[in-house]
Order: structure tokens, then sequence, then C-alpha cells
């Protein structure tokens, strides 16, 4: 009884209106197991009880009508809410059984022209990139075996033949190696499938080691990137410091000044950029004590260059007149005409802006 009660817990499968055969077959072996296929199977009347029934009689009557109930019970349970609305006036589990059969299995016309849709199905079936030989042998044993539910013969064999001619071009190695060792018209589906997977596994490990070498590879390569890259770092490490020193530097001169330079004595900046280093050499004069930028002689060489400029400018644009004592010159810097001889002489207007009359320190360059 403890096995009966605990076996009845499991779920009848249920029929929602397709693959009436593979549900046949599973709820008949349901029932079974529940010992109530016997109630649909014979579809018994359970007659009353005599006067005066003995207790044996009372236990048979008591069986035999909770075992009608059991079955009517999980035929109702193991169909979909729209075929239960078909079956729930009917009366006996029996006439729900012969309902179901007449309904969905259809005649043998009808029975011959899915085995012709199935057997299309299967010969159209190609293994795809991506599938493993045990998917690929599990997707034909589904239809051959709808096809056999129907009535319809698919063998093994012919399994096997469809398998050899749609296997992809990875697996012609392991074919040809059969077809030299092997009758392939007599050989089992299971041989085949175990000589197609052991080739499967053997180029799984090749392609994991192939994997495994590339990431090693890689990882060897981006450990020497890295390597390179620290050695940079190290190589430059003075001028980091410099620039840390720097940097702490100007951070510290925020808050205060410096300490006096031990080459002048200010306190503006560090000692270590000093313009009067004794050993900095300046580009200039080339002389050792100070930075170009100090250095006396350029700004010396500056000021000669401007007073050059100064004085080609300013004889470009002046002419002097010696009759009148008077200088002339244009602020536009072009060339003045020359002028007419004679005391009243003056300059063309147009390019004379003004004039001033020269003292006796600038006459003659005095």
């Amino acid at each position: 009884m403890e096995g009966e009660s605990s076996f009845s817990v499991v779920a009848p499968p249920v029929f929602d209106g397709e693959d009436y055969q593979v549900w046949a077959v599973r709820m008949e072996a349901f029932l079974d197991a529940c010992d109530l296929w016997e109630a649909v199977e014979e579809d018994y009347e359970v007659p009353p009880l005599p006067g005066n029934p003995t207790m044996a009689q009372i236990k048979t009557h008591k069986e035999k009508k909770t075992k009608k109930s059991k079955v009517k019970n999980c035929l109702f349970a193991a169909v979909s809410p729209t075929i239960f609305s078909k079956i729930m006036s009917l009366g006996s589990a029996k006439a729900i059984w012969d309902f179901l059969k007449n309904e969905y299995k259809g005649d043998e016309r009808i029975r011959g022209m899915k085995v012709l849709n199935l057997v299309r199905e299967f010969e159209m079936q190609h293994m795809k990139e991506s599938e493993t030989v045990k998917m690929y042998v599990e997707r034909l044993s589904g239809i051959a075996n709808k096809v056999r539910i129907l009535g319809a013969e698919l063998t093994d064999n012919r399994i096997v033949q469809k398998i050899l001619v749609s296997l992809p071009e990875r697996y012609e190695a392991t074919i040809a190696s059969l077809e030299n060792t092997k009758d392939l018209s007599k050989i089992s589906l299971a041989e085949l499938v175990s000589a197609l997977q052991a080739q499967e596994q053997r180029r799984m490990m090749r392609q994991e080691g192939t994997t495994e070498g590339a990431l090693q590879a890689k990882w060897q390569q981006n450990s020497g990137d890295k390597n390179k890259k620290w050695k940079g770092k190290k190589g430059a490490a003075g001028s980091s410091e410099n620039a840390a020193t720097e940097s702490n530097s100007n951070t510290s001169s925020k808050g205060g000044k410096y300490s006096p330079c031990q080459y002048c004595g200010r306190k503006n900046h560090p000692h270590y950029k000093c313009w009067r280093k004794p050993d900095m050499r300046c580009r200039k004069c080339k002389k050792l004590g100070h930075a170009e930028i100090i250095c006396k002689e350029k700004e010396t060489q500056q000021q000669e260059a401007q007073s050059v400029a100064a004085l080609s400018g300013l004889q470009a644009q002046e002419h002097f007149d010696p009759e009148t004592n008077y200088c002339y010159w244009d602020d536009s810097g072009e060339a003045l005409p020359d002028f007419v001889d004679g005391p009243e002489a003056q300059p063309t207007t147009p390019y004379v802006q003004k004039k001033r009359k020269l003292s006796t320190d600038d006459d003659h360059g005095n």
C-alpha cells in the first residue's frame, strides 16, 4: 500500500491535442502501473450488493467501484481544459478513452498522411555545425519513434544511412575509416554513434589544447609588455623624482617661502632652479656661473640692436635742410623727394608731415 500511495503522487501525462499516439502510450503505462487500466479496458459494471453480503463481497464491491472512480479522475486530470470540456459529460472511463482515440488518432488515411510528413521531415534533416553527434541522433530518433507510433516502420539501419550521408565534413575521416574496416550495411546505430563520439571527443581535446596554448602565449606577451613598461618607468625614475620634488616644492611654496638659496640667497625659488649655479654654462656667452636669461652680454647686445634700429628708422624718415635749419620727416616711413634749391624751397606737401628746427646740439650731429 505504501508503494501504491507513493506512486500515485506522480502526475499523469497531460494531453493538449498534439501527439496523441505518444500520450496514449504513456497514459496506458501510467494507468497500468496504478492498477487502473483494467477498468478502462474491460469497462465492467459494478453489480449491487446482495442481501446480507459477506465481508469479502463488500470489499470486492468497494474496490471495483473505487477503481472506476479513480481511472475517470485520472483521465480528467490528464487532459487540457479545452479537451476536458469535451469529455466532462461522458459517464465512464471507457467512453472517455474511445472518444479521445476517435477524435485525435484519426483513421488510416489521416495516419498515412502524418507518416508521409514525418518521413519527409526525416529526410530533410542535416547535422548543424553547432550540434553534437548525440544531439543529432536524438533528433532523428525522435522523428523515427513518431513514425513507429503511427504504425509505420523506420528501422535503425535507415537511421544509420541517414547519419552517414548527412554528417558535416569534419567527420569524413571517421566515415572513411569505418568503410575500410566494417560493413556499413550491418553496423549498428550504437556502434556508429560510439565511433563518431570518440572522434568528436578527440577533436574537442585538440581544440582545447590549441586554445590553452593561445591563451598562454597571449599571457606571456602581456607579461613581456608589462615588464617593458616597468623598465621604462624605472628608467625615468630620475625625471619622476625631479617632477615629484618640484611638485612638492610648489606645494610647499603655496604655504610659505623657500629656504634661502645656497647660490644667490633669495627665497623665491628652490636651489636647483637657481640661475646663478656655478656649474651652469650660459648658452649666449659660453661662460660658467649664470643662465642665459640673466646674461649681461645679452642685455648689452639687445640695447645696441634697439639703438641701431631706432637710428636707422630716424635716418629713413628725417631730412635736414641746411638753408632753413629745419628737419623734415614723414611719419609713414616713406622716402621724401629732393628739395628745390633756394631758401624759400619747401618739401613737396603730400610727404611732409611735421617739422622741427634743429638746435645747435643737433646741428651737424654735434
